[in-house]
């Protein structure tokens, strides 16, 4: 009686299951493999003006101009990994990846090294993903601001379970959001600019905000600290190069000439995510975005007040909407919750990639068989697993906050 009901909820979540043929998924023409493989560098311009600003806040540099020319830096660091790449996936058309590239130019060892990075890089991905979205999804919704480990931990079940389901109609579904959030995204920046350009400069809501001064009185230690800080400001940014691994990993879902066509996606997603962190992280100097780490501590008003304990920080791309958009309050809303859509999809990459590199490496001998072996949905159902259960830990860890 209770196996019957257990397999009655298995079938209720996850379906009946599929048949070998049934799996037999269509190579994918670029204009779907691009925005769903490419999701997760995409969407990083979610998070990353967030992370060069906080960075950047610890000398109150937050109002100069650095942060465009962060933006520029890793924007041309994108670029010159993608054209890598772009040589990899031409070279290793199988879908190994880096794990394959390591494994076959520098032994086993090397690759094994290369595999675990992944591995973890894919549980972080999940995680921050999903961690940003619930940040997103309480912008728009304030009374969820309590629940935000909620909210991210539903995410995480969510893609999870649309994992081990593996419908064949996700590629076309996940296509949607990734495209409405370049609209979205390239929207709010040409509204910018020309406002910017017809000087009716926007200002956001934490413009006239300060940030409270490091306390080093120093010149000599002062100089040096804002050259470290403004180099991590640039490390902080690089989680824009999040996601580029994932086209080479996806190589044999492409139609043919696969390596070409894989190339030539990494090119134009390069393209769009150095362009789109180019411009938001301008747009966020001119408009005075402020983003600190522990407001209440280090944000304060203009009488010199710290905010309360209870203020909620908006990401940065919502702090633009809110001003460029501040005479139709819709767009700041379409805008919010596009980007929370976009980040279902970059931490579904998690989710394809994670479980195909570890039944790899199972069938390679470095991990338990148990992961190379395929569920009732023909998907690596225990690598999905394992991956939702380490991104749950950490959200919890963490508390649902990115930048801990």
């Amino acid at each position: 009686m209770a196996s019957s009901f257990s397999d009655a909820v298995k079938r209720l979540l996850v379906g009946r299951p599929f048949r070998s043929e049934d799996r037999r998924a269509p190579a994918l023409k670029k204009r779907i493999a691009m925005p769903v493989f490419a999701s997760d560098m995409l969407s990083s311009v979610a998070y990353a003006p967030d992370e060069i600003l906080l960075a950047l806040s610890l000398t109150s540099l937050v109002a100069l101009t650095v942060a465009p020319w962060i933006g520029v830096a890793v924007g041309a660091v994108i670029l010159v990994i993608v054209a890598c790449y772009r040589i990899n996936v031409k070279a290793y058309p199988s879908g190994g990846g880096d794990y394959e590239v390591a494994s076959k130019n520098l032994g086993p060892r090397a690759g094994l090294v290369v595999a675990a990075a992944l591995l973890v890089d894919y549980v972080l991905t999940l995680a921050v993903s999903m961690t940003v979205f619930a940040a997103y999804i309480t912008t728009a919704f304030p009374v969820l601001a309590p629940y935000r480990v909620p909210v991210a931990i539903i995410g995480i079940l969510l893609i999870t379970l649309a994992g081990l389901r593996g419908s064949r109609a996700t590629p076309v579904l996940l296509a949607v959001p990734t495209y409405l959030f370049l609209g979205a995204v390239f929207l709010t920046m040409c509204v910018g600019l020309l406002r910017v350009g017809a000087g009716d400069l926007p200002q956001a809501e934490t413009a006239d905000y300060t940030v409270a001064h490091t306390g080093i009185n120093d010149e000599a230690t002062l100089g040096l600290a804002t050259v470290l800080i403004v180099l991590r400001a640039f490390s902080s940014g690089s989680v824009a190069l999040a996601g580029v691994q994932t086209v080479a990993t996806a190589v044999p879902a492409f139609k043919k000439p696969r390596g070409k066509n894989a190339g030539n996606t990494l090119l134009l997603s390069g393209l769009l995510a150095a362009l789109m962190l180019t411009g938001l992280t301008y747009l966020a100097s001119v408009t005075g975005v402020k983003y600190v780490d522990d407001p209440h501590l280090y944000l304060m008003r203009p009488d010199g007040s710290a905010v309360s304990a209870e203020y909620e920080q908006e990401p940065v791309l919502a702090q633009l909407a809110h001003a460029i958009f501040d005479n139709a309050p819709v767009m700041f809303y379409l805008v919010v919750l596009v980007a929370a859509l976009v980040l279902i999809v970059a931490a579904n990459t998690a989710v394809e990639g994670f479980p195909g590199l570890a039944s790899r490496l199972a069938r390679d001998g470095f991990l338990p068989r148990q992961l190379a072996t395929k569920g009732d949905r023909l998907t690596f159902s225990n690598g999905i697993l394992l991956l939702a259960f380490a991104a749950i830990l950490l959200v919890i860890a963490t508390q649902a906050s990115a930048t801990t």
